[in-house]
Parts: structure tokens; sequence; C-alpha cells
């Protein structure tokens, strides 16, 4: 029996090759990438708007309706505020952060590009994180995207994954490599 997880990411990526199929016809592969990205920074940076993502008692009308107020206010492509429509409509808001890093993954696949999976304590804002994209660039050589998640855990600092090699400065692993010297 297939897992809830894995029906979530068959979900996203089913969407998010017709999005980018569409996008791509349309030439606004560029445009709909910038709006999942920043979704996707709203996503991690709103306890309300997760809460409306998983809210089970708001009808499709009312789940649709809020979808395009978002969509309107962020000022997203059409398109994109299409997908969130769907996704409203269909009761599949809660696979709409991987959708949106289902399509980025496929565009930065297409691009040659490399993907940087960054786990941070807060969001990052459109600045850092385009400081951070530059900084990878030079370290890797190459262009690359970035897959940006939010764990408060981490206290401070970053995780940055880029293919098998990980680069930690957490200060939550920092405290904890002290609290081993301090015990050894």
């Amino acid at each position: 029996m297939a897992s809830a997880s894995s029906d979530v990411g068959e979900i996203a990526r089913r969407y998010a090759l017709a999005l980018y199929d569409v996008a791509d016809s349309a030439g606004a592969l560029d445009a709909v990438a910038d709006d999942l990205a920043a979704l996707r920074r709203m996503i991690a940076g709103s306890a309300e708007l997760k809460a409306l993502i998983l809210a089970p008692s708001l009808s499709r009308k009312e789940t649709a309706d809020a979808a395009a107020a978002l969509a309107k206010g962020a000022k997203f492509h059409a398109l994109t505020a299409n997908m969130m429509g769907v996704c409203a409509r269909r009761r599949r808001l809660t696979a709409l952060d991987a959708i949106a890093a289902a399509y980025l993954k496929r565009l930065a696949a297409k691009r040659g590009e490399t993907e940087a999976k960054v786990t941070v304590a807060q969001p990052l804002t459109k600045a850092q994180e385009d400081a951070l994209t530059d900084a990878v660039k030079k370290a890797v050589g190459a262009k690359a995207t970035l897959s940006v998640d939010v764990d408060p855990s981490l206290l401070g600092g970053m995780i940055v994954k880029l293919g098998s090699k990980m680069f930690d400065s957490s200060l939550k692993t920092k405290l904890g490599r002290l609290q081993t010297a301090m015990k050894g």
C-alpha cells in the first residue's frame, strides 16, 4: 500500500509537469518559477498560510477564493494563479509546496543547474537568498538553484547540501559538538 507522502509526491510530480509544459508553451517558465519560489517562501514563513493549506473545514469555494486572493495579492502570473485555483478546487493545496519544488527541480535540470538544498532556522529574505545563490554559484562554478526549507530547531545558521556534500554551520550542530566536547 502506498504511503500518503508518496501519494503527495506523485500528485506534485504530475501537477508540476503539467504546469511546466503549459508555462513552456506560453514562454513563462521564469515568471512561474519566480512565483513558485516566492510561494515556497510564503508557505515557510506563514503559520496562517500553512493553516489555510491544511484546513479541512473550509469549503472548496472558500479555499479557491483564498488561493485566488493570495495569487492576486502576490501579483502571480496567470498560470500560477490558475494552478493554485485548480489545486484548491481539487483539495490538493497540501501538495502546493511539493508541486513548487518539483517544478523548480525540473526547470533546474532542463537548464543544467545544480540544486543546493538549504535548511535555515528562519525564512530568508529575497536579498539573502540572492546572496546565497551567488555564493553557491561561485563554490560550484556553475549555475545553481536553491531549495530552501525552514527548520526552527537549527536555532541559527544553515545547512547546505550540494549533491553528496554537506556544509553544516547551524547553531544546533555547533552546540551539540560543544556539549560532546565538554562531556569528554
